[in-house]
């Protein structure tokens, strides 16, 4: 039975700073707090984003990120310094207990005192290359679904590491993430009906809903290498 509740293991943020390359920047490394902070609509208090066009956002506020996923990257050769605290794929919300296969869209969380909801998945981009000095990283966590998923905030309030994470509403138990994943990841057109009803979904996120109406109106899927390719130097 998927859990309704559990506890956040760690609560992350951080500034924006370069990568490892030397020329991007990036709000992807996140180091963990102690102290309580406030989400607001825009995320949480101390956090940065470095391109505001594409990462942060009231549909994107804070990114909740599986532990349990850790285990995996470390078998697919990630180093295991680099995975011995959480924090390592920029997340808000670190737990273990959920993942995209038992969260689902729309889904209303009680995140300590703020009550937020489940807007997208996260469609890694070639940062995650730069972050871990490992070209294809992004294409990889695409293929895994391994994304984490996003939350908007729709009461703000105080969350801290420890504080508890409950499910309180569900109003799409036939959507879970992992379906929208597989969906938004796959150029096979046997899913164009699905695409339609992905993009009816009041609940997701206007971009993804976006795009799978464009898929449906198009006929194909859209060019995914300006997300998974870094520019030239």
């Amino acid at each position: 039975m998927t859990q309704t509740a559990l506890p956040i293991d760690a609560l992350l943020v951080g500034p924006v700073a370069l990568l490892p390359d030397g020329r991007t920047r990036s709000g992807i490394r996140k180091t963990p707090v102690a102290d309580a902070l406030w989400l607001s609509p825009t995320g949480l208090q101390g956090d940065a984003q470095a391109d505001l066009r594409i990462h942060g956002g009231v549909e994107k506020a804070v990114h909740h990120y599986p532990r349990e996923h850790y285990a995996g990257w470390e078998s697919a050769g990630l180093p295991a310094d680099r995975l011995a605290h959480a924090g390592a794929f920029g997340e808000n919300i670190s737990t273990t207990g959920w993942d995209e296969s038992t969260v689902c869209i729309g889904d209303v969380v009680r995140l300590g005192d703020a009550l937020v909801q489940v807007s997208q998945g996260r469609q890694p981009c070639w940062k995650l290359d730069a972050h871990f000095g490992r070209p294809g990283m992004a294409r990889e966590m695409q293929a895994r679904g391994c994304t984490g998923w996003y939350y908007r905030v729709l009461e703000s309030g105080w969350v801290r590491a420890g504080a508890t994470a409950t499910r309180v509403e569900r109003p799409h138990a036939d959507w879970p993430l992992s379906r929208l994943i597989t969906l938004l990841f796959s150029r096979d057109a046997r899913f164009a009906p699905e695409w339609e009803q992905a993009a009816a979904l009041p609940t997701l996120a206007e971009r993804w809903r976006l795009t799978f109406r464009k898929r449906v109106d198009a006929g194909h899927v859209e060019d995914w290498e300006p997300r998974l390719r870094a520019p030239e130097a």
